[in-house]
C-alpha cells in the first residue's frame, strides 16, 4: 500500500455542507474515514445553545479535523463569545450562517434574513475576527425574496468583506424565499444560477469564493474549481457516500492506493475501521441507530446493497443492537462481491 502525500490546496477546495439533523458527529466520523482532505461542518449550531444550553454543543472526535463550526446569530459579541470558545477547543474554522431561511431562524434574526442587513453581517465578522484567530467564514445565498439582483450580491460581498475582514465565502448558487416556500422547497425551487458565483469570483480575485448548491459529481465540481475556488455539496455526498472516497485522488491528488482492491472491497474496509467507533459510542449509551442511519447509502447499486440497508434499518433501533448487526449487514454485501468475482465459485 502506498501513500501519497497531498498536495497542498486551500481548506475548503472541497467541503461537504452543514445539514441540520444530519451531519452530527457520528456522520462527520464516517465522512473522515471515506475522505482525508475534505473539510467537514457541524450541523448549525445557535449562539444561544452554546452560551445557555445544558448539553455540549462543541463536542467532536479529534479524527474529525479539518472541521469547521456553523454558528447561526446575529449579535456580535455572543458570536464573538462562542468564536472564543470553538477556538479553545481547536475548531479550524468558523462559518457564520446567512442562509438558512426556515422560520425559526427568521425568529431568531439570523441566516439568510441577515443578508438584508450587511452591516450588520460585517460587524459580526469583526467581532469574531477580533476574538479569535482562526478563520471566520461567510455561508449565503444569492439574495432574499425581491433583493436578489448580481448588485445586491456584490454589494453584500463588499461590505461584509471591506467592513468586517471577511476574505472567504461560500454562496449557495440560489436565493431564497423568506416566505412562502419552506426550507426543503428553498432547496430546489429557487431557480440555481452558477454564473452569478463565477462572476462574483471575476471580481473580487482576492477572495475566497465556494459554489454550494445542486452539484451532484466530481466531475461538476472539477468544471466549478475552473471558475471559483472551492465547491460544497451536500445532500449527494449524504446519500452517496461512496462518492466521497473519490474526493482525495481526484480534487486534492492524494490519495491511499491498493491496487489489489476496487472500491467495493474499499468500502468494505471501511465499514470494519468504523467498528471501533461504534464500539466506543456504545460503550458511552449512544443507541446503534444514531450512527448507522448515516452508512446506509454506501453500496448503492451493487449486489447486496437492499440486504445490506434493510437488516440496518430493521434491527439497529432494537434493544441492545451492538455492532453485530452491521457485521451481518456488511455479509450481504461480501456475498454478493465475493459471487460477483467468482461467478463459477
Amino acid at each position: 500500500m502506498n501513500i501519497k502525500s497531498p498536495t497542498s490546496y486551500p481548506l475548503n477546495r472541497f467541503a461537504i455542507a452543514p445539514m441540520l439533523d444530519w451531519t452530527d458527529r457520528h456522520c462527520r466520523y464516517f465522512h473522515r474515514l471515506l475522505t482525508k482532505n475534505t473539510l467537514l461542518y457541524t450541523e448549525m449550531v445557535t449562539t444561544g445553545a452554546i452560551l445557555f444550553g445544558k448539553g455540549d454543543y462543541l463536542g467532536f472526535h479529534q479524527d474529525e479535523h479539518p472541521l469547521a463550526l456553523q454558528l447561526g446569530g446575529s449579535d456580535p459579541q455572543a458570536l464573538a463569545s462562542c468564536a472564543k470558545q470553538a477556538e479553545q477547543r481547536y475548531y479550524d474554522e468558523i462559518n457564520l450562517n446567512v442562509g438558512c431561511p426556515s422560520d425559526r431562524v427568521q425568529n431568531g434574526k439570523f441566516g439568510a434574513c441577515l443578508m438584508a442587513e450587511p452591516y450588520l453581517v460585517a460587524d459580526c465578522v469583526k467581532a469574531m475576527r477580533d476574538a479569535v484567530s482562526i478563520p471566520i467564514t461567510v455561508k449565503t445565498r444569492l439574495g432574499i425574496d425581491d433583493l436578489d439582483s448580481y448588485h445586491f450580491l456584490r454589494d453584500f460581498i463588499q461590505i461584509v468583506s471591506e467592513d468586517g475582514g471577511c476574505d472567504t465565502f461560500i454562496i449557495h448558487a440560489r436565493k431564497a424565499w423568506l416566505s412562502g416556500l419552506s426550507p426543503k422547497e428553498n432547496r430546489d425551487i429557487p431557480p440555481l444560477d452558477y454564473s452569478r458565483v463565477w462572476q462574483i469570483k471575476k471580481e473580487f480575485p482576492h477572495l475566497t469564493i465556494a459554489i454550494n448548491g445542486g452539484i451532484t459529481s466530481l466531475s461538476e465540481a472539477k468544471q466549478h474549481l475552473q471558475h471559483v475556488d472551492g465547491v460544497m455539496m451536500g445532500r449527494q455526498a449524504y446519500h452517496h457516500p461512496a462518492i466521497l472516497a473519490q474526493v482525495d485522488q481526484q480534487l486534492f491528488m492524494s490519495s491511499i492506493i491498493d491496487t489489489d482492491n476496487d472500491m467495493i472491497q474499499h468500502s468494505i474496509n471501511i465499514i470494519e475501521s468504523f467498528y471501533p467507533y461504534i464500539e466506543q459510542q456504545l460503550r458511552q449509551g449512544v443507541y446503534l441507530g444514531h450512527m448507522t442511519r448515516h452508512i446506509l447509502g454506501l453500496f448503492q447499486g451493487i449486489p447486496g446493497a437492499r440486504q445490506w440497508r434493510r437488516y440496518l434499518s430493521e434491527n439497529a433501533h432494537k434493544s441492545g443492537a451492538d455492532v453485530r448487526v452491521v457485521e451481518q449487514a456488511l455479509s450481504y454485501i461480501k456475498q454478493g462481491y465475493t459471487k460477483d468475482k467468482n461467478p463459477h465459485a
